[in-house]
């Protein structure tokens, strides 16, 4: 029986894609493994969200062939739909498979083995795809406790800075069934499902009969058996209040609100063509706030935008100080080609980039540090990860076990400690 490795990049929709890859592949005989030195075929499933991530997966190509020149190597995900010939044009490459064509990918390796040649490239048009498309995830792999689902793909936001919309295509919704028996099928096996999408607050609006991401969540919670369903990224006009409220009152959604911030400067948000502005996004932090004082509250913020001055970072540096964030994502600003940013006048220079962003994940360590200092004393919510002794609380921080459990259980830990990167359980043997 032939061997796969699968790697995938990026964010949680593409972690969820590498997972319905694998299956696919399984599903058509072949066995997937752990580590690439294993496998016959190896393929890695890219994303393109900077020019970094672009270099990476050059590098990480080159290498894969170089250290296993045997193995038959085939890149898919969102670099390869943005620059197939790119990648077709390195040694070793046997197929690029854009996301046009993922979820084909079994029927790809079985059937396109008329002619042994290099850097077939198989990807067709993302933007006339209307409908959701993705092999169903079974399982995980096993060192991992909490699967991610994708139930959404595509973007229909232009924002200037992002060419994400131009590789995942319109915004396409799982279909509500196909949700509720994926959740199902998963939740006989895990306790914690993560809900993931490229803009999954939009779930249900490509569908009939007018659904919205509440109602999936109430169906879910409705007719699955799942012990804890987790949100992962929602654009802060999609956190409605009924939204909030819902995962405010229901134990089996856990205590996070991701909402992706970008910028506290309103002049920078409208050259990033952002449909907010910062008092949009602060009634809604403050509203997931007043409902959930404990919830980890998150955001996405990036730096060095083209023509972001120094007052316009200071902006945003006083935002995030002044209001509830637990943890930030802070990226660097990096050109894409083809999107409106890039053609913009202002860059700001790189070293300026690098400090700004430091500057405000130095800013996240403290507001996160503040948080964990919260939780002494109060008894957390967690499920236990496949990383020995450790676990993960409802609200979205990690916890050092005092006495080790098994991983994939959700457990009740009293905190006593705050560590430098997590909390720890209360031992009362060191009291003693």
């Amino acid at each position: 029986m032939r061997r796969v490795f699968v790697q995938s990049f990026g964010c949680r929709a593409s972690q969820a894609d590498g997972a319905a890859i694998e299956a696919s592949l399984t599903d058509s005989g072949y066995v997937a493994v752990r580590q690439a030195a294993a496998a016959d075929l190896i393929v890695l499933n890219t994303c393109t969200v900077t020019h970094g991530a672009d270099v990476d997966a050059r590098r990480l190509i080159r290498g894969v062939h170089r250290d296993f020149p045997s193995c038959e190597i085939l890149v898919t995900g969102c670099y390869a739909q943005r620059a197939p010939e790119e990648i077709a044009a390195l040694d070793g490459v046997r197929w690029v498979v854009g996301n046009s064509h993922k979820a084909t990918i079994a029927e790809i390796v079985a059937t396109e083995r008329t002619a042994e040649y290099h850097g077939q490239i198989i990807i067709g048009d993302i933007g006339a795809q209307r409908q959701f498309l993705a092999a169903p995830v079974r399982d995980i792999r096993e060192d991992r406790t909490r699967p991610n689902l994708k139930i959404q793909d595509g973007c229909g936001n232009r924002c200037s800075f992002c060419i994400i919309p131009s590789v995942r295509g319109h915004s396409r919704s799982a279909p509500l069934a196909s949700v509720i028996e994926q959740v199902s099928d998963l939740a006989s096996r895990y306790c914690e499902v993560v809900l993931s999408g490229i803009n999954l607050g939009r779930w249900g609006r490509d569908l009939p009969g007018g659904l919205r991401f509440v109602d999936l969540l109430r169906t879910l919670l409705r007719e699955t058996s799942v012990r804890r369903l987790r949100i992962s990224s929602v654009e802060p006009m999609d956190w409605s209040r009924d939204l909030l409220e819902l995962v405010a009152s229901e134990p089996r959604i856990a205590q996070h609100v991701h909402l992706p911030l970008q910028s506290g400067s309103d002049a920078v948000l409208k050259r990033m063509f952002r449909k907010y502005r910062t008092r949009h996004y602060t009634s809604r932090i403050a509203l997931a706030h007043l409902l959930m004082p404990n919830a980890a509250i998150g955001a996405d913020v990036m730096t060095g935008f083209p023509g972001e001055t120094a007052d316009e970072f200071a902006e945003t540096r006083d935002f995030i100080e002044c209001h509830p964030f637990t943890y930030l994502h802070v990226f660097t600003y990096s050109e894409r080609p083809g999107t409106h940013a890039a053609e913009q006048e202002g860059s700001v220079p790189i070293p300026i980039r690098h400090e700004r962003t430091q500057i405000l994940r130095d800013l996240s360590d403290r507001k996160n540090m503040a948080f964990r200092r919260r939780m002494i004393g109060q008894t957390l919510s967690a499920v236990t990860l496949e990383q020995r002794g450790t676990a993960l609380t409802s609200n979205f921080l990690k916890v050092e076990m005092a006495t080790p459990r098994g991983p994939n259980q959700i457990v009740d830990l009293p905190i006593g400690a705050a560590t430098p990167n997590a909390l720890r359980e209360y031992n009362p043997l060191l009291v003693l």
